[in-house]
């Protein structure tokens, strides 16, 4: 698995990588100013001015203090927000990451059926409102988990994140059933794959890059793991050569 991910940080120089990086991160900055716009646009419209309080009179600056305020809100739920928004940005631009692992490490392989762009839409906003369900659920666990919070919190979104990116890398070459069948047989695996990659996705602005480097290493582990599956499991047995 480590090997997984150190071919994958071997190619992060890779033009179609750095493509799909900067996409994401001009996706991800748009989406995060247009929120805060419209955060901003409802307390302007919510909130006066000024107040009037008895025996003081008029108190003014009350939006401003409940906008500055909105901001550092909005810091703190992006470091929750960006493990979702990451993977709703790294599922629609998979294929791009995919392709190229392959072209580089995987020549020669028969040419897949690309992903129609609606069902990869279709399973990016899944895993995207998966993820925001699972973390609005999982703040409740927060508060009684303590200094364990973060494990909690890298557990969760490991087991979600393996799951999801595994099986859209698989599908390229498997299907939907095939997938799920390999899947299935290396949950473990793929699960500690998806919690390592969570963990630096909390980290501002290397959050940006492991999703890329997630897809590819799932691109990997697929790999490895599809071409285990296709060994009889007593071929590399000694003594199990057919007799004459």
């Amino acid at each position: 698995m480590f090997q997984d991910f150190l071919k994958a940080l071997g190619q992060l120089g890779d033009a179609r990588f750095l493509r799909v990086v900067a996409l994401g991160l001009g996706l991800s900055l748009a989406l995060l100013v247009g929120v805060y716009a419209g955060m901003l646009a409802v307390i302007e419209w919510l909130v006066p001015a000024s107040v009037e309080i008895p025996w003081v009179g008029s108190v003014g600056g009350l939006d401003t203090l409940v906008s500055i305020g909105s901001l550092a809100l909005m810091i703190g739920l992006s470091v929750f927000l960006m493990i979702p928004v990451a993977a709703l940005f790294s599922g629609l631009f998979l294929e791009d990451v995919a392709q190229a692992v392959e072209d580089v490490h995987y020549p020669g392989l028969p040419a897949v059926t690309p992903l129609k762009l609606a069902d990869t839409l279709i399973d990016a906003l899944n895993l995207f409102g998966l993820l925001v369900a699972a973390n609005a659920l999982a703040l409740i666990v927060y508060i009684f988990a303590g200094p364990f919070s973060p494990l909690v919190f890298w557990a969760v979104n490991g087991l979600l994140l393996g799951r999801e990116y595994f099986m859209l890398v698989a599908m390229r070459r498997l299907g939907r059933e095939g997938a799920k069948a390999l899947r299935a047989r290396h949950a473990g695996q793929i699960w500690l794959a998806g919690t390592l990659m969570a963990a630096p996705l909390s980290i501002p602005l290397v959050n940006l890059l492991i999703p890329v480097l997630g897809v590819a290493t799932f691109t990997h582990m697929f790999h490895r793991l599809n071409a285990a599956a296709q060994i009889p499991a007593n071929a590399a047995r000694p003594g199990n050569a057919p007799r004459p």
